[in-house]
């Protein structure tokens, strides 16, 4: 066991460290902090880790002072938790959690695709890539991947708005829909069903029919709450 877990943080802090020459000269807590919730939304740290000052701010070359205003930035978004003698942690999410995520998805989704307009190739291409690489992913069982590419067609979803703004707030929200998602046991049985719902949102999305791919979406995001709240209250 001391060695798997051996390997997971010789891991992350290879990723992390790969990821230092994205902060450039200036390494400011918000590029920190970026780079730490990208690896979040990713599924490379499991709620209930302890966050270690010392291997991610080596693995970043950054101050702990400049780690230490990233982890507070985190904290204000709910991705991580500062538990007092003890360190920072990712947090775990609760119920209540889980059903107000999905509220407010629903605002920005169903929203984002009722008021889209004629799209062009540019504004598809998000979505179909996301589509692509989540069904390459779930053909050589990488079901964490496909996790990812699925988050990354919701926020696909949402840049139909074409608000900056919105975008960012969908980028925080699904850092943290991430770990929801890794609280379930069969990340294949929970994934997998997602993938032809997708591809048909895509389809409606293309042929112009905002109306039913919006229903279809709703259905999709109600069933998805579903699960992840069922999930989460038997694991209290």
């Amino acid at each position: 066991m001391l060695s798997v877990v051996t390997d997971e943080a010789a891991q992350v802090t290879e990723r992390l460290t790969e990821d230092r020459v994205r902060l450039g000269r200036t390494s400011t807590a918000e590029r920190v902090a970026g780079i730490l919730r990208e690896r979040i939304t990713e599924g490379m740290f499991t709620p209930g880790t302890r966050l270690s000052e010392e291997a991610i701010g080596t693995a970043l070359g950054v101050s702990r002072n400049t780690l230490r205003e990233a982890f507070r930035l985190l904290s204000h978004e709910r991705l991580l938790v500062h538990e007092l003698n003890r360190g920072v942690f990712v947090r775990r999410l609760t119920t209540e959690d889980v059903i107000d995520l999905y509220h407010v998805r629903r605002l920005l989704e169903c929203w984002a695709i009722r008021q889209a307009g004629p799209l062009s190739e540019e504004s598809l291409a998000g979505l179909r890539e996301a589509v692509a690489v989540a069904e390459s992913a779930a053909g050589e069982q990488r079901w964490e991947d496909v996790g990812t590419a699925n988050m990354r067609f919701h926020a696909a979803i949402v840049r139909l708005a074409g608000s900056p703004r919105l975008d960012e707030t969908m980028g925080r929200l699904l850092a943290e829909l991430r770990l929801a998602f890794l609280e379930m046991d069969n990340p294949h049985a929970f994934h997998e069903p997602y993938l032809v719902r997708n591809r048909e949102i895509l389809r409606l999305i293309e042929a112009g029919d905002t109306t039913g791919a919006e229903r279809l979406l709703d259905d999709y995001l109600a069933d998805a709450e579903r699960q992840l709240v069922q999930a989460h209250t038997s694991s209290t």
